[in-house]
């Protein structure tokens, strides 16, 4: 049991303003929040998701506030989602019609459209950037100029447009099928879709829950997880059929007209699916391969391919593996609530403790009242 700590208050705001003191003491001049976004928009993205909420500027704000630990601003960020009333349900997106600023293929080396790099660190050598520590305004300025300037027909000439890799397989009847409901029916979608922000979860959990569960995992429990599936402690060897970055709209019943629909923006998405072996091939039947499915807020390359491996993995009718056991990962990704309960035992358990020692005490004194 835990015990109710009575004062403390004065210690405890006195608490607080030493850790913004820790935050301003410094010579440099305030970081603003226009500029966490956008030059550190990888790490606006990661809080993103796991905050479950797509507001860059909140994100940034969230990450100027808990002096860039990304799971304190995630947390942040969930606690103030869950003050905002839920106006409406989107329509589902239609990723096929994604405007693509990056597109990749493991699987395939040509492929319809060509592989697209996009913005990415894939290829370049791990070395510190020295020159950054003497960046200026100029010199923003300057290579920004210097790239527009450049000739960039060709770019402007790729389609944004692409057509899914995995549809080539599909035309072959090499992939298993997936029953999904595509239709524009978002009383259907309000009904009959589990939403873990309402429900507590349950298993065995509903797709959906699970992909919820999955969409605002933390990246290094789920990376940790896909990894040891990856390396033998599982069965699912992830290829890459298709990694995709780029904006979706948002689609919306009319609030007025019925049967219509109106976009209300885009959103940044991470989109991966990954081929795998179907394992337990039925003999009579033809052989395919099998999709695990991942997608998130923003440009998070490393837990989309996580989600989309354990999508894929806990699809096991007997699961051998932890990434396999989805009750196990679906309870243990979730980097808030992981990180309070591990941050909760910074608080008072004199009670437990005192049991504890008690008890050994006692033992002990048993113990040498029959050595004697």
């Amino acid at each position: 049991m835990y015990v109710a700590a009575k004062g403390g208050a004065k210690a405890i705001s006195e608490a607080e303003k030493l850790l913004e003191y820790y935050r301003c003491n410094g010579e440099s001049i305030p970081i603003e929040v226009k500029q966490i976004m956008d030059q550190m928009r990888l790490a606006v993205d990661k809080v993103m998701g796991e905050g479950s909420l797509y507001a860059p500027d909140l994100a940034a704000l969230a990450i100027k506030q808990a002096e860039g630990d990304t799971i304190e601003a995630a947390f942040l960020l969930r606690a103030f989602r869950s003050t905002l009333p839920r106006l409406n349900y989107s329509i589902p997106a239609d990723s096929g019609q994604m405007r693509i600023l990056r597109r990749i293929s493991a699987a395939f080396k040509d492929i319809p459209g060509g592989q697209f790099l996009g913005p990415t660190r894939d290829y370049t050598k791990r070395l510190l950037n020295f020159k950054l520590i003497e960046e200026t305004d100029q010199h923003v300025r300057d290579f920004v100029a210097e790239y527009e300037l450049m000739d960039l027909q060709q770019v402007l000439g790729t389609p944004l447009l692409f057509p899914k890799v995995a549809d080539l397989l599909r035309d072959e009847g090499l992939i298993e099928s997936v029953k999904m409901n595509n239709k524009k029916d978002t009383s259907s979608i309000q009904q009959n879709i589990d939403d873990i922000t309402r429900q507590a979860l349950r298993f065995p959990a509903s797709r959906a829950m699970r992909m919820q569960s999955l969409a605002r995992g933390e990246t290094g429990s789920m990376m940790a997880l896909a990894y040891s599936s990856m390396r033998g402690y599982g069965n699912v060897h992830p290829c890459i059929g298709e990694l995709r970055v780029g904006y979706v709209e948002l689609v919306i019943p009319h609030p007025l007209m019925a049967a219509e629909y109106i976009t209300v923006g885009e959103i940044l998405l991470t989109e991966v699916e990954i081929i795998a072996r179907i394992k337990d091939e039925n003999k009579n039947s033809r052989a395919k391969f099998a999709l695990g499915y991942g997608i998130c807020f923003g440009q998070n390359e490393i837990k989309a391919i996580a989600m989309a491996t354990l999508d894929r993995a806990m699809t096991a009718v007997d699961p051998g593996a932890p990434a396999e056991d989805e009750e196990f990962v679906l309870y243990h990704i979730d980097g808030v609530e992981a990180s309070g309960f591990t941050a909760h035992w910074k608080l008072p358990h004199y009670v437990d403790f005192q049991a504890d020692l008690n008890r050994v005490r006692s033992i002990n004194e048993r113990r040498s009242g029959k050595n004697e």
